[in-house]
């Protein structure tokens, strides 16, 4: 009977750490899931990042950890004005060069995209703040502050001249930083524009397609691919998602931009994960 004892009164005092050793390993694991879809990148869906930082040479550094830093063509120079810290200041005809063609086929937004970005522009006239076309022709986006006063958001699907979505809405204005924030979303069949944080326009999918999955003509910052509505002025924190944010999220990329909203998104995976663990004990 005392070796009996002997034998199990260890095994009893040693479960409470084996079960702490399991909770830390399925933790661990459940992180590195949520980090899988690459060890570099800073969030699955973020797939373009120029906080205007870091310029070396002719080159600006891309922030997502996917590498598409952008070449500049014409003059592009940093600027201390900047929404948070430094800016790009585009002169006209002046654009960064992405390399379209050669961007992975899985970071091409097609269910849903978002692009966001503070601009402080010298005039009203169309300007574009990024743009791409599909090796079929398609000009896929269009997010532009605009001539006629207002602001435009376009996403269009495979095969030209199939929109899904055209927004023009909102006040354009210049020598002012203005938050420009355009979502759509295919599963919700919705496109959103947000200027200052407010929404000022929204349309329902005219068409269920996917928007064009490659950039085979090109894709650039600051000018259209035909050298047509030069960006000129100052730009920051331009980040592109390939899904539709929420206004709760692009309100808070507007005010406290993108590296802090990345940290407080990864806080409440964690929290969320964490809680999902001790419920399940």
């Amino acid at each position: 009977m005392k070796r009996n004892l002997i034998f199990t009164r260890p095994i009893f005092k040693l479960t409470p750490y084996l079960m702490c050793l399991l909770l830390i390993s399925t933790l661990c694991l459940l992180i590195a899931e949520m980090q899988d879809v690459s060890a570099e990148a800073l969030d699955p869906d973020l797939v373009l990042y120029f906080d205007y930082e870091d310029f070396e040479g002719g080159t600006v550094l891309e922030k997502s950890g996917r590498g598409y830093d952008g070449e500049i063509e014409g003059k592009v120079t940093q600027s201390d004005d900047g929404k948070f810290g430094k800016a790009a200041l585009f002169e006209a005809g002046s654009f960064l060069d992405l390399d379209g063609p050669n961007v992975d086929p899985d970071d091409i937004p097609t269910e849903g995209m978002s692009i966001v970005a503070w601009i402080n522009v010298e005039a009203i006239s169309d300007m574009a703040i990024f743009n791409a076309r599909a090796a079929d022709g398609t000009w896929l986006v269009h997010p532009e502050a605009r001539g006629d006063g207002n602001y435009r958001w376009l996403n269009r699907g495979p095969n030209p001249n199939r929109t899904i979505f055209d927004i023009r809405a909102g006040k354009n204005v210049a020598n002012e930083w203005q938050h420009y924030a355009g979502t759509y979303s295919r599963a919700d069949a919705l496109a959103v524009l947000y200027i200052n944080g407010k929404n000022v326009g929204e349309e329902a999918a005219r068409l269920d397609t996917p928007i064009a999955d490659n950039w085979g003509q090109g894709a650039r910052v600051g000018f259209n691919i035909d050298n047509k509505r030069p960006f000129t002025g100052l730009m920051d924190e331009l980040n592109v998602w390939k899904r539709g944010l929420t206004e709760e999220e692009v309100n808070a990329i507007m005010n406290d931009g993108v590296d802090a909203f990345l940290s407080v998104e990864a806080r409440g995976k964690l929290a969320t994960t964490w809680g999902k663990l001790k419920a399940s004990k």
